[in-house]
This record gives C-alpha cells, sequence and structure tokens, in this order.
C-alpha cells in the first residue's frame, strides 16, 4: 500500500473551502490536516511515498458523471466510445466515477441486458463505474426483474416516454413501474418527451422537404418536454415514487421541476453543458464546414434537443442550478462520429444518431460558469460530484474530500488554461472525429487526478489502466426528503 500528501491546495467541498493537506493511505483518505500539521509527525512530506505540491490549487473531490451511454446501440451503429475509451477520456477531464445505463430494449428480458453491460464493462474501465438499469418494455417479466436490482447494488432505472418501438413506455407502464419502484425504494429516471407527437412532427417536417439537422430541434418542441414532465410529475405523485428527470433543456419543463420541488415533492433534475452553453440557432442550425454543408448541425443532435437561445433556454439553465430547482450536471455522453454514423442521417434528420460527446469536458465546462459568475466554487463542487454521489447512493465514499472515502481527488489550477478541440495543443481524447466544443476555451485547468490512492493523470500525462476502475455497488438514494 502506497502513501501520498496533496499540500499547499485549497481543499474545496460543496458548503465552503479550507487549505489543508490530504494524506492517502492505499485507496483511501486517511486524514485531512491543517497545512503543515505536526500532529502524524514533524516531517510528514518526508515519510509518504509520493507528494503532489498543490499550492496555488484547488483540491477538489474526483469528478462523477452520472449519465454516460458507452457502446450503446442506436439508430443502426452504436456509440463511438468503449467503455476503456470513454473512461480514460473522462479520467483526463476529472471524472474519476461513472453511472452507465444498462439496457433492456423492448422484448428484452433485463437480465440479459444486465449481463451484456457487465461484460463490456468488466476489466476495461479506466476509473470507478455503476450502472442504471434502462427498463424498455414493461411487463411482467420486467416488474419482477425489477425487484433483483437493488441486489446488483442498481438503485435506479430509467424509463423513456420517447422512441417508441425501441425503449418507449406509455402511461400504464409508467404508472406500474413507478408503484413497483415506490415499493423496492429504486429512483425513477425519466426520458421526458412525448415520443408519439414528436414522431408526427417529425414526419410532417420531413415530408415537407425539412430534412437538416435544425429541424430535428424543431420536431422536438419545448412543448413536448414541458407536457411529458407534468405528466411524469404526475404520475410520480400518484405513486410516491421519487422521480429524477433526466438532460432537461426548456425552461418550462425546469418551471414544472420547481413547482413540484415548491409543493415538497421528491422531484429533481438534470441538465447538461450542452444545454447550457449550445444552441439550436448557433449549433443545430450551423453551416460553416464545408465538409458538411448544412448538415453541420449533426454533429450537435442530441434529444432532448438544443434549445433557441433567443428563447433563453441557456439562462433559465443556468438559473435552475443556482436555485436548486435542477440539481446535477451530467454529460448524457453519447458520442458518434460524422463519418459513417451521424452521416446516416443525411438527407433525414430522423436517421441522425442522438448523441453529444462531452464526458472529457464537463468539470472545465462547469468551472468556466465559475469564471464568469454563473456559479460559485462550492456550487462546482456540488454539482459535479458531492450531489451525483448522495443522488445515486455513493456519498461518503465518493463525492467528498473525508477521511473514510475513496482517494478520488482532482488538482484543479484556476490559473491555468485548457483549449479544447482536435489538433495540436487542444485536449481531445473521445473516440470521435469532431469536438462537440471546438474552440472553447477555459480559464482553469485538471493537473492531477487520483482514483482510489493512484494517480491517473500528471504533468500532462496519463499513467492509469483499462482494468483499474472497480464495480460500484451503489446504496439507496441519500438525498431524498
Amino acid at each position: 500500500m502506497s502513501t501520498l500528501l496533496i499540500t499547499g491546495g485549497t481543499v474545496v467541498s460543496s458548503t465552503g473551502r479550507t487549505a489543508a493537506d490530504v494524506l492517502v493511505d492505499g485507496e483511501k483518505i486517511v486524514a485531512v490536516l491543517a497545512p503543515g500539521s505536526t500532529l502524524l509527525g514533524n516531517d510528514l512530506s518526508g515519510s509518504v511515498d509520493r507528494v503532489v505540491d498543490a499550492t496555488g490549487k484547488y483540491v477538489i473531490p474526483g469528478g462523477i458523471d452520472a449519465h454516460t451511454h458507452m457502446q450503446l446501440p442506436f439508430g443502426g451503429t452504436e456509440a463511438s466510445d468503449t467503455f476503456e475509451t470513454g473512461t480514460i477520456a473522462a479520467a483526463w477531464g476529472g471524472t474519476t466515477s461513472i453511472i452507465d445505463f444498462a439496457v433492456q430494449t423492448t422484448g428484452q428480458r433485463i437480465e440479459t441486458g444486465l449481463a451484456a453491460w457487465h461484460e463490456k464493462a468488466a476489466g476495461n474501465c479506466a476509473v470507478d463505474y455503476g450502472f442504471h438499469q434502462i427498463v424498455g418494455g414493461v411487463d411482467e417479466h420486467s416488474l419482477k426483474a425489477m425487484e433483483t436490482l437493488v441486489d446488483e447494488g442498481i438503485t435506479s432505472y430509467k424509463l423513456f416516454m420517447a422512441y417508441p418501438g425501441v425503449f418507449y413506455s406509455d402511461d400504464a407502464q409508467i404508472l406500474q413501474a413507478m408503484q413497483k419502484a415506490a415499493e423496492l425504494g429504486l429512483l425513477t429516471m425519466m426520458h421526458a418527451e412525448n415520443g408519439p407527437a414528436i414522431d408526427v412532427l417529425a414526419e410532417q417536417l420531413y415530408n415537407a422537404g425539412k430534412t437538416t439537422p435544425y429541424f430535428h430541434g424543431v420536431a422536438r418542441a419545448w412543448q413536448m418536454e414541458e407536457e411529458a414532465t407534468h405528466r411524469a410529475i404526475m404520475l410520480a405523485d400518484l405513486t410516491e415514487s421519487p422521480l429524477y428527470v433526466v438532460h432537461v433543456s426548456a425552461k418550462q419543463a425546469v418551471a414544472q421541476l420547481a413547482a413540484a420541488r415548491d409543493r415538497g415533492k421528491n422531484v429533481f433534475g438534470e441538465t447538461c453543458p450542452q444545454y447550457l452553453y449550445l444552441s439550436l440557432e448557433e449549433q443545430l442550425g450551423a453551416q460553416g464546414d464545408p465538409t458538411w454543408g448544412d448538415f453541420e448541425g449533426a454533429k450537435w443532435v442530441c434529444s432532448t434537443p438544443l434549445r433557441s437561445r433567443e428563447d433563453g433556454h441557456q439562462d433559465a439553465m443556468w438559473q435552475g442550478l443556482r436555485t436548486n430547482d435542477l440539481q446535477m450536471v451530467s454529460t448524457d455522453h453519447c458520442p458518434f462520429c460524422m463519418k459513417d454514423q451521424k452521416e446516416l442521417g443525411k438527407g433525414d434528420f430522423r436517421a441522425i444518431p442522438n448523441g453529444i460527446g462531452s464526458i472529457e469536458h464537463r468539470l472545465d465546462l462547469m468551472y468556466q460558469g465559475v469564471v464568469t459568475g454563473e456559479i460559485t466554487l462550492e456550487r462546482w463542487v456540488e454539482l459535479t460530484s458531492t450531489t451525483p454521489a448522495r443522488m445515486f447512493g455513493l456519498y461518503g465514499t465518493k463525492g467528498v474530500i473525508a477521511p473514510g472515502a475513496d482517494a478520488d481527488i482532482v488538482v484543479y489550477d484556476p490559473h491555468g488554461h485548457t483549449s479544447i478541440g482536435m489538433g495540436e495543443g487542444r485536449t481531445h481524447h473521445m473516440n470521435m472525429d469532431h469536438s462537440a466544443w471546438e474552440g472553447y476555451e477555459i480559464d482553469g485547468h485538471v493537473d492531477v487526478v487520483v482514483s482510489r490512492g493512484s494517480v491517473l493523470v500528471e504533468n500532462g500525462e496519463f499513467h492509469g489502466r483499462a482494468g483499474h476502475g472497480q464495480y460500484l455497488r451503489r446504496g439507496l438514494s441519500q438525498y431524498l426528503v
């Protein structure tokens, strides 16, 4: 067991910041000490195996991305990041744990889907990983299988109000699943969009010759998100099932969540970096790339879609994060290359694989929000690490710098700089042929990344390995009122 001492830094938690040294023994944090403390000996730095100098830098708990999709089959192809490439990219960006989604599609058994995801991930992850369970077909078999999830360390499951024929659940199925979830203590995660109505709008647009990526955002109108969010809240209220709405992008959906929370309900919402920074007009409507022309917007096709900047959705997301009407920022990392993947939808936006790659950049993009005054430093840590740990039953082991916690630690330099994108001098380690964040400049830098006591990133080099990451058996949510 090796020992590690991080000295000279400012330890930041969700509730404050303080100058402190952090002592690691093996995989665990064993002490958080006043700078230069002699409590454990006069020359602590001389008695450990390794010292990391964090002078002038922040020492924060490793990031937890609670919404990723590695190797997800979608639209006749598969997300381009494997568990190996995706978790290496995560590590580069200061994320030391992910929670991916094991998938049951309509007609398949939950047990089969879960076993497949365990097989994909086992021995291949560079950081720790857990699973949510997608329930893509609610029937007597899947309802019975839900009873086994908690024993598997899976305490949250996901339903879809979109994608008829693939993942879609109707209201009757949602009601039954929520009843079972309330009985078991599972957290219901919801993709809240009115899928059948969206499909009608999309077909009408296509038939009218409106086929470019821009119309993906038009078809998936904000009304479809607000309506579905309200319906999910009502069904959760009826069944007394805690509800977590994923990838919220419309300000009207935030208002629905806020109203439910004001009534004291266990209703939570997550947004993603793309909904804070990117827009319908600038990205989905982009035409600047000579290779792709008016198809360039396919780079940013995801669901829920990017919203109109003119309508103020991005500002509303930041506000929701400040007021805790939105509790978390995950990525919904689901990357596809333009070549041979996104271009499957050339001439028909409905066939563009849905997803953006962001796992490497979440911590940086959110820190830029600290720089610009959108959120506080403490809220940055809360949104990216502490709340994900609490929400999904990992807090105490993850999400905090404290004795007994896993030594998942990031040394972040507020005086550093990060250029995002492809090419020399820029950061991009995801398995994609483009960056959704090309040209973004961040006033900060991930310097050192430690996962369970092992240094994964230091001095601009990756020292980790596939297989270091361990499966996380999660407890019940620690965020409920």
